[in-house]
């Protein structure tokens, strides 16, 4: 059974660092982890919240800023560091940086510096804090919310500073 994966591997990478094993783990790992919150919840009785349209405006906005902090902020890359070398700046207060390894630390790396695939991850969490303890998630949410608030004000002053410099 591995070579016919192996073998499948090799032909879908063609040459590039594709760890499909790693990528189904990866997979596994968030199909269990869902599936242990969906088991918990069940057998204390919880149930998932219905949701509002400001709870989901405030959950997708928490989780764009928080996979972006994850996946691409300087205070959080000795928590990437391991699956990643440093490459440069990427925007303002972002880093850019290349993901190495192989195998599970390959997908590793993929993962945590990509904000898009972080997002499956956070909004999950998320979901599953509304279901278990809703007004701390909200309170993490708001407090997110209003950092993403801040940093879209530090852009609009820094265009204005430079237009009125320029």
């Amino acid at each position: 059974m591995d070579s016919v994966i192996d073998t499948m591997e090799q032909e879908y990478s063609q040459g590039e660092e594709r760890p499909l094993k790693s990528y189904a783990g990866t997979l596994a790992a968030y199909g269990v982890a869902v599936g242990a919150a969906t088991v918990i919840a069940r057998l204390t009785g919880r149930r998932a919240p219905r949701l509002n349209l400001w709870d989901v405006a405030l959950m997708t906005v928490t989780t764009h800023k928080l996979s972006r902090t994850l996946a691409k902020d300087t205070v959080t890359s000795p928590l990437r560091a391991p699956f990643t070398r440093y490459k440069g700046t990427s925007g303002p207060a972002e880093l850019a940086e290349e993901v190495r390894g192989r195998g599970v630390k390959h997908a590793i790396g993929e993962l945590i510096t990509c904000p898009f695939c972080m997002a499956q991850w956070v909004g999950t969490a998320y979901a599953v804090g509304m279901t278990f303890a809703p007004d701390a998630t909200r309170l993490a949410g708001a407090t997110m919310t209003a950092v993403a608030g801040a940093d879209w004000l530090q852009l609009v002053y820094a265009q204005l500073q430079q237009a009125a410099d320029g």
